[in-house]
């Protein structure tokens, strides 16, 4: 199986990114695509820009998604939203392609230092990415990162990590 994972965030200190590598430790039995949206870098979306055609970066995070049979994400919040770098890589790929996840199997993620882990974005994201092609099989909310995660050990919260290996075994099945 060929999974495609990233974090919706570009920071170099993402916990979304965090998370997404523990949750990879997982499936090691797996071909692991963990991209950076660094890579995917584009001008801020609008029909002007797109009237002189769509950025190549764009064309690429398409292929990703072709090229993989899952996709394991996590979320970035801001502002009780998606962080503005994924959305305007979200916005010019739905352009392309509105399935934009092609109709592949996600385990979509969140956390956030705060108590809700994200929570406003992991709503909004399953309302709206059924409606894009993505085929969210299952969800995972981490609240308070920094007291439920160690970056040497991931999850230590036991309830929460028991939740998640749970998660990542039906997962595993669907």
């Amino acid at each position: 199986m060929k999974i495609l994972a990233f974090a919706g965030s570009t920071s170099s200190t993402s916990i979304n990114r965090e998370l997404v590598k523990f949750v990879l430790k997982s499936f090691q039995e797996n071909e692991i695509n963990l991209i950076d949206l660094n890579d995917y870098s584009m001008p801020v979306f609008s029909v002007d820009l797109e009237k002189k055609g769509f950025p190549e970066e764009a064309h690429q995070f398409l292929q990703q998604i072709e090229d993989c049979d899952v996709i394991i994400c996590s979320l970035a919040e801001h502002n009780r939203s998606y962080a503005a770098a994924f959305k305007n890589i979200f916005d010019w790929a739905s352009r392309i392609n509105v399935k934009v996840f092609q109709d592949k199997p996600m385990f979509l993620m969140s956390t956030s230092p705060g108590g809700y882990g994200g929570g406003n974005v992991m709503n909004e994201a399953k309302k709206f990415f059924p409606n894009f092609g993505a085929d969210i099989k299952e969800t995972y909310s981490l609240p308070k990162f920094y007291e439920n995660f160690d970056l040497e050990s991931g999850v230590i919260n036991p309830e929460m990590l028991q939740e998640l290996h749970d998660k990542i075994k039906l997962f595993k099945t669907r």
